[in-house]
């Protein structure tokens, strides 16, 4: 696949990417390990229990109090984001199989979208579902894998997309031509959904109900970070984490003729640029508003994909980590 970067010219970054903490800063969280790393994404079940997908296949529910890991099931391929039903079953984007869903634990996973318009789905991202059992999800780039992302956010493909499903089974596109769509949130009074531009710093906002039906807007744009997973917290906020800080060299590289841009993505691996790392969640209302803004050092937990708040406690979830993390507001 040859590399075709776009050139984009984004918003100039404001000082707070520069920071490397908040303040006050994130607390020191506490940490339950699991038995295989990389828990992109988490949610509260509703037996209490934190749900997670990791590097080798499994899901697993972690109880926050003591540690406990139960293996649930597992997708066959690399789940990222959850959603938690009310009747126990959850939803899982598989960045290899697409929209699944394990009817309990230890089932066998059912593919729910595996192909649209007889292409494969390719890296679904997160998921959100509505209580008349419509299901909402995302898919990050067309032409990348999970392991080769960084491709995706130095190409600037723009081909993100958002799906709806149906409890029939019909599967429409919403939108496309997202900077590399990822964590999503569908809002309590069912009026939008949120979706995070990772490679756009933005969150946009799509109008489900009202004059402006069909429409977006921006809720929040030029992110000090990287926007990757969301979570709706029992506090009635739209939380994000920030997996990275704004890259200067990438901004400057963006707006420019791709050649450096398709010089960095040919060298090896080891030797491109790496994403800085830091532990980082922000919350805004649903006006845009920036309510929360917890970041440390990552002396303790970084690169930091997945956000699930409930009644002051975050869970974090990780790219790279074996672990959860849960931290709390200050104070």
């Amino acid at each position: 696949m040859s590399f075709q970067p776009i050139r984009w010219s984004p918003p100039s970054a404001t000082p707070r990417a520069r920071e490397t903490h908040s303040t006050p800063p994130m607390p020191t969280p506490r940490l339950l390990p699991l038995p295989a790393a990389g828990p992109e994404d988490v949610v509260v079940a509703p037996d209490g229990r934190v749900l997670c997908g990791v590097d080798d296949g499994s899901l697993l529910a972690v109880d926050p109090t003591d540690g406990t890991v139960e293996r649930i099931g597992h997708t066959g391929g690399r789940p990222l984001g959850l959603h938690a039903n009310p009747d126990g079953s959850v939803l899982i984007c598989d960045s290899v199989r697409g929209l699944l869903r394990l009817a309990e634990p230890n089932a066998e996973v059912e593919v729910l979208v595996g192909e649209i318009d007889g292409r494969p789905v390719n890296f679904a991202s997160n998921v959100v579902a509505d209580a008349d059992g419509t299901i909402y999800f995302t898919a990050s780039t067309t032409r990348y894998s999970l392991d080769e992302y960084m491709g995706d956010v130095l190409e600037g493909s723009r081909t993100g997309r958002l799906f709806r499903r149906t409890p029939d089974g019909a599967v429409e596109t919403l939108l496309d031509g997202l900077k590399f769509a990822n964590g999503l949130i569908l809002a309590p009074d069912r009026s939008c959904l949120l979706v995070a531009e990772t490679a756009g710093y933005r969150i946009t906002r799509y109008h489900l109900t009202g004059p402006h039906t069909g429409a977006t807007d921006p809720l929040v744009e030029n992110l000090p970070g990287f926007p990757d997973n969301m979570g709706l917290g029992t506090d009635g906020l739209a939380w994000v984490t920030l997996v990275t800080p704004r890259n200067p060299l990438l901004d400057k590289l963006l707006p420019l003729p791709g050649l450096l841009r398709r010089l960095t993505w040919s060298i090896p691996e080891a030797l491109r640029p790496k994403p800085v790392k830091t532990a980082w969640v922000q919350a805004y209302d649903f006006d845009g508003t920036l309510i929360h803004d917890l970041q440390r050092e990552p002396d303790v937990y970084s690169m930091v994909t997945g956000v699930a708040e409930q009644n002051g406690t975050l869970y974090l979830g990780s790219l790279t980590e074996p672990a959860i993390a849960v931290t709390h507001l200050p104070g």
